[in-house]
């Protein structure tokens, strides 16, 4: 049984390969998946990196294989392998997914509002 924000082992094994390929020298990494649900944790439940609970690692350590990942691409290749099944089981359609405006927060300035400080 898996717990809030964790991957269940279906989806971890879903995409297993991308996030953890195998390691041939070097120290040994944490563990991969209580890195990602360290991050889950934290994206989810919107706490501060500091706040990590102590069972995901150090957070110091989860922020920088977040920033790894963001950076190499990492999650891009996990959304686009996730859009890949989503579409063969029929579940979604490229064409027409998108993303709308009740999951991307405005600036004032957009609705035509000045920038904060502003006369």
């Amino acid at each position: 049984m898996t717990g809030r924000y964790e991957l269940s082992d279906q989806r971890w094994q879903m995409i297993e390969d991308i996030v953890s390929p195998p390691q041939t020298m070097g120290r040994p990494r944490r563990d991969d998946r209580q890195m990602l649900n360290g991050i889950l944790w934290i994206l989810c439940s919107g706490a501060q990196w500091r706040d990590l609970p102590e069972r995901y690692g150090p957070w110091k350590t989860v922020y920088q294989r977040f920033r790894q990942w963001r950076d190499d691409g990492t999650f891009e290749q996990m959304l686009t392998r996730l859009h890949l099944r989503l579409r063969e089981d029929g579940y979604m359609n490229l064409d027409t997914w998108m993303v709308d405006s009740t999951s991307i927060r405005a600036t004032r300035s957009a609705s035509g509002a000045g920038k904060k400080g502003d006369l």
